[in-house]
């Protein structure tokens, strides 16, 4: 079944990593995917990768802490495909770690910047081809702003995405008579380059098996294994689609049970 049926969707925040996986899961899908991130070989590869012969995908590079490289993204996906149905906020700044004590608001503000304001900047660009014809809005949250991890601190993180998630809630009220659903993805540990280098770290600090430290995390699942970042993708393009057409204003956990709500 084709989840996405022609639509077009735009992907922030491509990497080797998460984003990627959400582009893959648009095409895969029957949809065109326009990525856009900060390092324009990233695109470039995945692009390559998951639409070799570029049917059905278009790439600029993008900051979207830069309103005019925002709309310049939401013009190449009007200009190629016709229209925009689709937004999935991948881009974050999810790097910066700490707790209040040893706080740099300076840098807390960028990440702010970066996670809240500029998934919020991304979606305003593309309002006019969203509302033709409605679509969805999907921002990809994390665990973390519901209830903070026990292995690492990342408070401003935390904070930028929870805001994220309670600008949601009013995005779902306001857009919704345009038709314009809004969801959240919320990620726990998930299987994928970050992970896996945190995982590597770990072992290597500790001088223990990285199997071991992998262990330590997924006892924590109510399933035996980690959610991947293909499986977060999967999710954000079911809300994506047609399928979610009656969900908004809802946050979606994938963690592999670790946290049930």
């Amino acid at each position: 079944m084709s989840l996405l049926n022609g639509k077009t969707v735009v992907v922030s925040g491509v990497g080797a990593g998460l984003g990627h996986q959400v582009a893959a899961a648009v095409v895969r899908g029957g949809g065109n995917a326009v990525l856009g991130a900060r390092t324009e070989a990233n695109l470039v590869k995945s692009a390559g990768e998951i639409d070799p012969d570029g049917a059905h995908s278009a790439y600029r590079a993008t900051d979207i802490t830069d309103e005019g490289q925002c709309e310049a993204l939401a013009a190449l996906a009007r200009e190629r495909f016709g229209g925009i149905d689709g937004v999935v906020h991948v881009a974050a700044w999810d790097s910066y770690f700490g707790g209040l004590e040893d706080a740099d608001f300076a840098t807390w503000q960028s990440v702010i910047d970066v996670n809240l304001l500029g998934s919020l900047r991304m979606t305003r660009a593309c309002l006019p081809a969203l509302k033709k014809g409605g679509g969805s809005v999907v921002f990809i949250g994390t665990q973390s702003a519901v209830a903070a991890p026990s292995q690492v601190r990342q408070a401003a993180y935390a904070a930028s995405k929870g805001a994220l998630t309670s600008a949601m809630y009013s995005l779902a009220r306001e857009l919704g008579p345009h038709r314009i659903r809004v969801n959240t993805v919320l990620p726990g540990w998930m299987w994928g380059p970050p992970v896996q280098a945190f995982v590597q770290f770990t072992a290597q600090t500790e001088g223990a098996p990285e199997a071991d430290v992998l262990k330590r995390l997924t006892e924590r699942m109510a399933l035996p294994e980690l959610a991947t970042d293909g499986d977060v993708a999967n999710a954000a393009v079911f809300l994506a689609s047609d399928l979610a057409r009656a969900i908004t204003g809802q946050s979606l956990l994938v963690n592999a049970g670790e946290l049930m709500r």
